[in-house]
C-alpha cells in the first residue's frame, strides 16, 4: 500500500522526530514542501526504551536551549517543536521506517506496517540513543528526573546536583570530559570504570588526575540504582574480588556511548564504524546518495545538543528545497 496520497511521490520525507526532525518540519513546510515526518512509535530497544520526540522526552529541566530564560520540561519542549510544525502544515506519521531503497528514483521507503512511500528527497533524522547498563532503577530514576542522565552538559547544572556527590559510568574520553565538566558544580565526582585503567586519550586522562575533585573507582560495575523518587546512591561490584559495595550518590551519569538509530541504512548510505552517517560535505547535510540528507545526532558524534540538531535540522530543509529546484520539481 503506498500512502503518497494519489499514488504521487512526496516531495520530503522526513524520518525521525526531536529538534533535528521537527525543525526540518518547520523550515520545509514554510518552504511549501508539504512534508510528511515519521515519528517513530513507544517501543523498546534494548536496555533503553524509545518514544517519539526523542531524547528530550527522557529530560526534566532543560535549561540551555535559548528562548527559555526560565527553563522548560523536555517533553513540553518537543510538544512546542510539533505544535509549531504542525502550524505550518507537517503531516505526522506515528511509525517508524524500516527500510529503504535508494537505487532508484523516487525513493521507495517502508513503514512498521510495511506501507510503502516514495518521495524525492529523504531527510534522516532518527538520532543516537545513549547506552545504557540496563540495571534495577537505572531507567525508571532517567525518566522520572531522579537523578540519572545520560548528558551531563545537558543536565549537570541543574540545581539537584549542585554540591553534591556525582558519580560517572565510563572509561573513554566522553566520561572523562563529563566528568571534569561536573566538577563546576559538583562537590566531588566518582569516576566508575570497570578496568585498572582508562581508554581515554592520555591527556584526558592527566587532567582527569590532576583535578582533585575527581576520584577514579577502578574495577567497578554498578549492579544497581538505589532510591525511590531520587537516587540515593549505587551498589558496586568489584571485577576483581566480585564484592558488592555501596557508592552514596547525589546523581549518577551514563558515559558508556551512543548508538545512532541507522540499522536501517546500513548498506544504503555511507556509515561510519560506529554506524554514524558520513557527510559528504563537512559543512552541509549531504550523504553519499544525492538526494538524501540528515540531520542531529544521527551525524553528530561530537556535541549531541538539542540546539545543534535543531540548526542541523534547518540546513538539511534548506539543501533539500535547493536540490528540489535544481532538479525543477516544484
Amino acid at each position: 500500500m503506498i500512502f503518497s496520497e494519489s499514488n504521487v511521490p512526496e516531495k520530503v520525507v522526513i524520518i525521525g522526530s526531536g529538534p533535528a526532525g521537527y525543525t526540518a518540519a518547520i523550515y520545509a513546510a514554510r518552504a511549501n514542501l508539504n512534508p510528511i515526518l515519521y515519528a517513530d512509535e513507544p517501543r523498546q530497544d534494548g536496555a533503553a526504551n524509545i518514544i517519539p520526540g526523542g531524547q528530550l522526552m527522557f529530560t526534566t529541566e532543560v535549561e540551555n536551549y535559548p528562548g527559555f530564560p526560565d527553563g522548560v520540561l523536555g517533553p513540553e519542549m518537543m510538544q512546542r517543536f510539533e505544535a509549531q510544525a504542525r502550524r505550518f502544515g507537517m503531516r505526522v506519521m506515528p511509525r517508524m521506517i524500516t527500510r529503504v531503497d535508494f537505487s532508484r528514483r523516487p525513493f521507495r521507503l517502508w513503514d512498521s506496517d510495511d506501507q510503502q512511500i516514495e518521495t524525492h528527497t529523504v531527510i534522516v533524522a532518527t538520532g543516537a540513543t545513549a547506552d545504557w547498563l540496563g540495571i534495577p532503577g537505572e531507567q525508571r530514576l532517567a525518566a522520572s528526573g531522579g537523578g540519572v542522565s545520560a548528558c551531563a552538559v545537558c543536565d549537570g547544572a541543574l540545581p539537584m546536583f549542585r554540591n553534591q556527590v556525582l558519580g560517572v559510568v565510563g572509561g573513554g574520553d566522553s566520561a572523562v570530559e563529563e566528568s571534569t565538566y561536573l566538577t563546576k558544580f559538583a562537590r566531588k565526582v566518582c569516576l566508575i570504570h570497570r578496568r585498572d585503567k582508562l581508554r581515554a586519550s592520555k591527556v584526558m586522562q592527566e587532567r582527569a588526575f590532576k583535578n582533585e575533585k575527581i576520584e577514579v573507582l577502578w574495577n567497578k560495575i554498578p549492579v544497581e540504582v538505589l532510591g525511590e523518587s531520587k537516587i540515593t546512591g549505587v551498589r558496586l561490584r568489584d571485577t576483581v574480588s566480585q564484592q558488592l559495595s555501596t557508592l552514596e550518590l547525589g546523581g549518577l551519569f551514563m558515559a558508556i556511548g551512543h548508538t545512532p538509530a541507522t540499522k536501517f541504512l546500513a548498506g544504503h548510505l555511507d556509515l561510519d564504524d560506529k554506524g554514524y552517517i558520513r557527510l559528504k560535505e563537512p559543512d552541509r547535510t549531504s550523504t553519499s546518495v544525492d538526494g538524501v540528507f540528515c540531520a542531529g545526532d544521527v551525524a553528530d558524534h561530537v556535541y549531541r545538543q538539542a540546539v545543534t540538531a535543531a540548526g542541523m535540522g534547518c540546513k538539511a530543509a534548506i539543501d533539500a528545497e535547493r536540490w528540489l529546484t535544481e532538479h525543477g520539481i516544484e
